[in-house]
């Protein structure tokens, strides 16, 4: 049975809420504690980094609970209403931190919430794509999906990009402590309110009925499916290369660009690269489709990703007053970053099939606990090296906005602008290099794939 409209919406909608999450924390709990609160740069990269280590174990931890669950409800919802709420609460706790910490006081709270943070947005985050080949038949309608639920993360990731710091200034009029406060109960709220749609409205279709494994037997089943391992090596190259960039670039606007109102360029600057990234997921992947294959597809967006991360190192030694000119490496880079994130999720479900038809063992749940662990694994690279970049660079919120790159000095802005390109540029080559030597499983190898696991299944239940 072929999946409604009212499905797709509802799972799209469940998309945006989380990414809105997802981006607000990683792309700004940085600038918050060591911007804003003044807690060490060197601190808040510790904590990040040491979050993700946590999730080594929290991760394929809840992707064997998941397996596990047997309700009327299924082996999915469950978690994913309990996770969205305990993460919802743990979100405004992040930014809310109580004026009277400071010093190690204030650190141990940064620490805790983000750890916590970490650990319930894996608890929804799990299941919340492991759905995808619960429902789905595989081939056409899994990548149809896929791209769908990509696409609308986009778009909550880019919403948050946009409208974050004008949001903050708006609601603390001034106050980014108390507009963060206010803007996260804000994001918070939605995102309860679409993910509650996505649970009445989404159920699982169809399911094997396996065995769950023990953590010991899914560390096998991931060891033993190669391509599961390919992906998963390609999204954390990706994404932390990304994710370096995402953080930086505030810093970039307030104290190498500049100006009082570097909160309008930079909200100018998001809200283009938000609307190409949405665009590529909705209108130039589609598009690229009808030309050439996925592999094809991702081959082009990596060539995209460096020609921008090129343009852009050329023209920051440039005159830095144009805002304009910015664009330019910008459509490159939202639009490869939107169809890498469509694009991974497809080749990450189709190692579900295989894994499958190799190992004896369907593990859903599993392999897309290897995604969130590597996504958030790779936000913690990266904001310890944009942690360290910071430390190093000496950039603080120390000085005025007015006088942010008069004070900064040459060496500072350099080095900003250095770890913002070349990083992500070396992560991008690295990525392509291990995916074209180990991924096989193109078009027509899906297809044969998933027709010999139904030609299996078929011959188990006549036994």
């Amino acid at each position: 049975m072929k999946l409604t409209g009212r499905e797709k919406v509802s799972y799209g909608l469940g998309a945006v809420g989380k990414d809105m999450v997802y981006m607000l924390s990683a792309s700004y709990i940085l600038y918050y504690y060591q911007d804003i609160l003044k807690v060490s740069a060197i601190a808040m990269g510790i904590i990040l980094m040491a979050a993700r280590v946590f999730d080594a174990f929290n991760d394929p931890i809840m992707g064997v609970i998941v397996a596990k669950t047997r309700t009327k409800w299924g082996r999915f919802r469950p978690w994913l209403l309990i996770g969205t709420l305990l993460n919802a609460v743990i979100l405004y706790l992040m930014f809310a931190a109580p004026p009277a910490l400071e010093g190690s006081g204030l650190v141990a709270y940064a620490a805790i919430t983000y750890i916590l943070w970490g650990v319930t947005y894996t608890m929804m985050d799990i299941p919340y794509w492991s759905m995808i080949p619960a429902f789905t038949e595989g081939g056409k309608e899994r990548e149809g999906l896929s791209a769908l639920a990509r696409t609308c993360a986009g778009v909550g990731s880019a919403i948050v990009t946009i409208i974050t710091m004008k949001c903050v200034y708006v609601f603390g009029q001034g106050d980014e402590r108390t507009g963060f406060k206010c803007f996260a109960l804000l994001i918070a709220v939605l995102f309860v309110v679409f993910i509650a749609i996505t649970c009445l409205n989404i159920k699982e279709k169809s399911t094997v009925d396996v065995d769950a494994p023990s953590v010991g037997q899914m560390f096998k089943s991931l060891l033993q499916n190669d391509q599961a391992m390919t992906v998963v090596a390609a999204i954390v190259l990706i994404n932390s290369s990304i994710y370096i960039t995402s953080n930086l670039v505030i810093y970039f606007f307030k104290y190498d660009f500049g100006g009082e109102g570097w909160y309008n360029a930079y909200t100018l600057f998001n809200t283009f690269g938000g609307a190409i990234q949405i665009f590529a997921m909705m209108l130039f992947f589609p598009l690229l489709r009808k030309f050439l294959s996925t592999i094809q597809v991702f081959y082009a967006s990596f060539a995209s990703a460096i020609i921008g991360y090129a343009v852009l190192l050329i023209l920051m030694f440039q005159s830095m007053s144009n805002l304009y000119l910015l664009f330019i490496p910008a459509f490159f880079i939202f639009a490869a970053n939107g169809m890498l994130s469509v694009l991974t999720t497809v080749f990450l479900a189709n190692t579900v099939d295989y894994g499958e038809l190799k190992n004896n063992r369907r593990d859903e749940s599993v392999i897309f606990s290897m995604q969130t662990f590597v996504v958030k694994l790779a936000s913690g690279v990266a904001a310890l090296v944009a942690s360290i970049c910071l430390s190093v660079c000496n950039l603080s919120n120390d000085t005025s906005e007015t006088a942010a790159v008069a004070a900064t000095g040459a060496g500072s802005v350099v080095g900003l602008r250095m770890t913002m390109t070349l990083l992500p540029i070396a992560g991008l080559l690295i990525a392509v290099y291990v995916f074209h030597k180990h991924y096989i499983l193109n078009e027509q190898k899906v297809e044969e794939i998933a027709a010999e696991v139904k030609k299996r299944r078929a011959a188990e239940k006549e036994r």
